[in-house]
């Protein structure tokens, strides 16, 4: 049994209770050449304090005695760098900072943590401390002084690591939008976090701190604060630290493996899990260099692989509650002043992302651009890790895309949500699409399309987009990672369907339908109709118009191909059903199931 650390980022007790531990120690002498201060971002859940705990551990001339144990067989065990077990540690968790109340009160919450840090210091270094440490409750940066004067006549070096530093300015921001003030009171001017990070830059120049090691989301913060603290060397979109966070292809096969074996599962099951997890969690690249391969989420997937040893099969929450959070990130980007067109066009795969460069300066001088320019949202969201690098353009540009149907699913709640802010219309559409995925029958689902949703999105917002609109439209109210894996644009032998959903591996024991649907977008001014003449015709009217003909035999043909290879992929040609639907601006669908 493979003892997964799902939750657990303490590498001591990692190392010292048999949990699985995949090993990053390689990157340590990397880390050290890198600089002596470096700031490294990565999104939530994805083994940030882990790392940093393993930093600790390596470093602490309190686990010298265990080095052994900790370290003796992993890579820079083999090869310590000369710095193992040399420094004292001082480490903020700055999640723990809480950011409600006014910037006084945050200011408090902040000196509380960094007092009680440096208590727990006190304690652990007390034998090698010649003099004493004063903690002064109402001033933790005079603390902190008190703290580095003391650890310079120590004779030893001083270990400063910083994990999430900016959590809790990132949630004063984001909480007070459009009203900013107590944002900029904290990480401006001689606000708190920019005090406090001049404090860290001085006592680094001084040699009172031998090293600083900084994680966080996004550089938003750290660009409000450049006066103050302009020292830090920026590793994270360096490509050898790509994948010093996250699950390799390798090592997850290799845990797949174990695990099939274990479940006596048959010899197809390994690429069936692989192939599950790859397009729900697939890999996310941290770097412009294409030629590194993509990382896995550890969360996400220590959370299937743990469901999965014990029970056999697939968890049927294919989206792990940690990082549903991450849906507040989205909710954030949908809400500014064009948001919601950043977000339509990140769905259409037709439609390709790129950016010349990702955007690094998000300080309070740029919140008007943050707020209004696609470029610096786009940047916004691959920090949080819902987007990620995929590829090059024609002229070396970054491709930027969803990393995998669990985000994927986030995009498209949080675009329902919008749409259907009643939570009795969202429960009405539940008992409709539960229907439509066993029958096919789309006319409960149309008649809810036309009457509740497409008067949302005929809108500013999305008028530009055309079938993308009913495609989208579709893509929120069917897409189900319980059931399906749904696909926009699904690759069928280098043709695209517009949407795709097959019953996932685990679920094919349930009446559920694998799908093919096709969309065809008439405009009301190219068939001489008015809203209100297409709301007057019967469904068969508006069915019967050249127009809706010609576009309906497209489809036709189209999806033709599509019932062919899934007839070939599955071999369940009677659980398949392909349907064509032609919508009339945004007033009316037709159908037929092919």
């Amino acid at each position: 049994m493979i003892n997964f650390p799902y939750g657990n980022s303490d590498f001591y007790a990692l190392r010292t209770e048999g949990y699985l531990y995949l090993d990053r120690t390689h990157h340590i002498p990397l880390l050290e050449a890198a600089g002596k201060q470096l700031v490294f971002l990565r999104p939530r859940r994805f083994g940030k304090s882990l790392l940093l705990s393993t930093l600790v551990n390596y470093y602490d001339l309190n686990r010298a005695g265990e080095f052994g144990t900790l370290f003796g067989d992993l890579v820079v065990g083999q090869n310590p760098t000369a710095e193992h077990s040399q420094y004292m540690i001082l480490r903020w968790d700055f999640s723990k900072v809480s950011a409600q109340g006014d910037t006084a009160a945050i200011t408090r919450h902040l000196f509380d943590h960094i007092n009680q840090t440096i208590k727990g210091f006190k304690g652990q270094y007390q034998q090698y401390l010649t003099v004493d440490i004063d903690i002064l409750p109402d001033n933790g940066l005079a603390s902190f002084e008190s703290l580095a004067n003391a650890v310079q006549n120590s004779g030893y070096p001083l270990y400063l690591l910083i994990d999430e530093y900016d959590n809790f300015a990132n949630e004063v921001l984001m909480q007070t939008r459009p009203n900013q003030q107590r944002y900029e009171d904290l990480v401006q001017s001689e606000g708190i976090l920019k005090t406090l990070f001049k404090a860290i830059k001085a006592n680094a120049s001084e040699g009172k701190i031998g090293r600083v090691f900084i994680t966080g989301v996004s550089p938003l913060v750290m660009s409000d604060m450049t006066s103050g603290y302009n020292v830090a060397t920026h590793i994270y979109l360096e490509p050898k630290f790509n994948a010093l966070c996250g699950v390799t292809t390798p090592e997850l096969t290799q845990l797949v493996t174990t695990i099939s074996a274990e479940c006596q599962q048959p010899s197809d099951s390994v690429q069936t899990m692989l192939e599950t997890m790859r397009v729900f969690y697939n890999g996310y690249r941290f770097c412009g260099d294409m030629q590194q391969a993509c990382v896995y989420n550890p969360t996400l997937t220590f959370y299937f692989l743990r469901h999965y040893q014990e029970y056999c099969s697939a968890p049927p929450q294919i989206l792990d509650g940690n990082l549903a959070m991450d849906a507040n990130k989205i909710r954030y980007i949908v809400n500014l002043p064009a948001g919601k067109a950043v977000i339509a066009n990140i769905l259409d795969e037709q439609q390709a992302v790129t950016l010349a460069r990702l955007e690094n300066q998000f300080g309070i001088e740029k919140l008007h651009d943050i707020q209004t320019d696609p470029d610096y949202m786009v940047s916004l969201l691959y920090f949080f890790g819902v987007l990620t690098l995929t590829g090059r353009g024609m002229i070396g540009e970054l491709v930027l895309g969803i990393p995998n149907l669990v985000i994927r699913g986030l995009y498209v709640d949080e675009i329902k949500r919008n749409a259907l802010p009643d939570a009795g219309d969202r429960h009405s559409l539940h008992r409709l699409t539960d229907k439509f995925y066993q029958t096919a029958d789309l006319q409960p689902l149309a008649e809810f399309m036309e009457s509740k949703y497409f008067a949302v999105f005929n809108n500013r917002d999305y008028r530009w987009s055309n079938e993308l609109t009913v495609k989208t439209a579709f893509l929120t109210l069917l897409f189900n990672d319980t059931y399906y894996i749904m696909d926009s644009e699904a690759a069928l032998q280098r043709r695209y369907s517009d949407l795709t959903l097959i019953v996932r591996p685990n679920m094919r024991q349930y009446a559920l339908l694998d799908m093919v649907l096709e969309f065809k977008y008439l405009p009301l001014a190219e068939l001489g109709l008015t809203g209100e003449q297409v709301r007057s015709q019967q469904r068969d009217e508006s069915a019967s118009l050249p127009a809706v003909q010609t576009a309906m035999q497209e489809a036709r043909q189209q999806l033709q191909h599509y019932r062919e290879v899934l007839e070939a992929k599955y071999r369940e040609p009677q659980r398949l059903r392909c349907l064509a639907v032609v919508a009339l601006g945004f007033e009316r669908l037709v159908w037929e199931v092919c």
